[in-house]
């Protein structure tokens, strides 16, 4: 049975491949090879798996470059909108601090023009006061000139009634009655000219009372201008806030925590020990004063916030172009140790770039450090450290003070590393969290 299917196989392969024979001569000799139809077969089948090969791995090369190109492409677009993107933003947010400032100023001086006013009002109403006053003591002294003119002609009708009988004739007596004359003479002058300055003190009366309601109605008129530069002021807040209290919790800490902590280090106070007054007439403050108080406590938040931002790692360390290389979280080692708990995130980009400070604080370590080469370590206010790795040069020294964006160190490949990048942790409380978090939270507001 095998010697029939080894002779089909044979007589098969005849057909397809009959035999040949290549003849070699020279000047001596002829000779030949005899290629057998089982030579032939295998000649041909590793042909065409040879060719195979070739057509194969050339596809996958092709299809390689092509996926590379294309992700070389996509990352510099996402680059590229990413830093557009950044730019905007900070624009923006230079925009909003203008507003806000522009806003302030002119709430200050609506303060000085409103604290003026109620100053002239004060002293209208303490001139209308004296007016008042002064009417109603020559009205009084009036009244009293009246009484004493008809009591003075009273007596001088009886004197005149008792002459008449006791001497049958008014004509006697002459000399007191023209002493009593004299006096109604004068009271008379006296109460014309009391009369004169009570029409006088009226018409004064009257140009106050005026001025009151002109100072009244301008004060109407400040008040509803107030009221819309306190609007104005309280949207400006409002839209300023709300991204820096996003980021914050965005990023995992507690807008709270970070303002006390702020305050706690800017808690600075002085000056005399004054007596408390609510307002300058010593009554309730009123509702635009409450207002005011409010948007100043807003900015005095918004400026806590500011201080916190600096001092939180909201900041990029690495300014140039670069690619992410590895992300915070568990992955297969690069030196082949199984699966790693990778601390941090992996910037790469050319060696001698430049490696920044991602906020304020205190370099508390720049020396070689076991796997991590030639490391920065950089304490921030709330618990907070950043570390950055596999440096080619260090630019500072331990307990130097660092600002956000200044220069530390270049771009290397030091340490246990594969090429040329930074690794970036940050380290909340002693613990490594995904810088990423700050990085991400960051991107609305600066």
């Amino acid at each position: 049975m095998l010697k029939r299917l080894s002779y089909r196989m044979s007589a098969a392969l005849e057909r397809r491949f009959p035999e040949q024979r290549l003849f070699l001569k020279s000047d001596t000799e002829t000779r030949f090879i005899r290629l057998t139809p089982g030579v032939q077969a295998a000649g041909t089948i590793g042909g065409a798996v040879i060719l195979g090969w070739t057509i194969l791995a050339t596809a996958i090369l092709l299809m390689d470059s092509i996926g590379a190109s294309d992700a070389r492409a996509q990352v510099q677009r996402q680059q590229a909108l990413f830093e557009s993107r950044m730019t905007a933003l900070s624009a923006d947010r230079d925009q909003r601090a203008d507003e806000a400032a522009s806003a302030q100023e002119r709430f200050n001086l609506a303060l000085a023009e409103v604290s003026k006013m109620q100053a002239r009002l004060l002293a209208s109403e303490e001139s209308r006061k004296e007016l008042a006053t002064g009417i109603d003591v020559i009205q009084n002294t009036l009244r009293r000139t009246i009484k004493e003119r008809d009591e003075a002609r009273a007596e001088a009708t009886q004197l005149t009634a008792t002459l008449r009988r006791e001497t049958g004739s008014g004509r006697s007596g002459e000399a007191r009655l023209r002493d009593t004359s004299a006096t109604l003479g004068i009271l008379t002058s006296a109460l014309s000219d009391t009369a004169k300055e009570r029409d006088a003190k009226a018409g004064e009366a009257d140009a106050a009372r005026q001025e009151t309601l002109d100072v009244m109605a301008e004060k109407k008129a400040l008040e509803t201008k107030n009221d819309a530069i306190l609007a104005q002021l309280e949207e400006a807040v409002t839209v300023s806030m709300e991204p820096l209290d996003r980021m914050f919790r965005e990023a995992g800490l507690s807008p709270e925590t970070l303002i006390k902590a702020v305050r706690s280090g800017y808690s600075g106070q002085g000056g005399p020990l004054l007596p408390v007054s609510l307002s300058s007439s010593g009554a309730m403050p009123s509702p635009q004063d409450l207002r005011a108080t409010a948007i100043l406590q807003g900015l005095d938040r918004m400026n806590m916030y500011r201080i916190a931002a600096d001092r939180a790692p909201f900041g990029m360390p690495v300014k140039s172009s670069f690619r992410f290389t590895s992300g915070f979280g568990y992955r297969n080692d690069p030196k082949g140790a199984g699966v790693r708990m990778h601390s941090g995130t992996d910037f790469a980009s050319s060696s001698g770039t430049p490696i920044y400070a991602t906020a304020d604080g205190v370099v508390s370590f720049a020396n070689w450090d076991s796997g991590y080469g030639r490391a920065i370590r950089i304490q921030h206010d709330f618990g907070i450290e950043t570390l950055y790795g596999h440096l080619s040069q260090i630019r500072v020294v331990p307990g130097q003070k660092v600002s956000r964006g200044e220069r530390i160190g270049d771009m290397g490949s030091s340490g246990r590393s594969t090429g040329t990048h930074l690794h970036y942790e940050v380290h909340v409380s002693g613990q490594p969290v995904n810088p990423m978090t700050f990085i991400r939270a960051a991107q609305d507001v600066f």
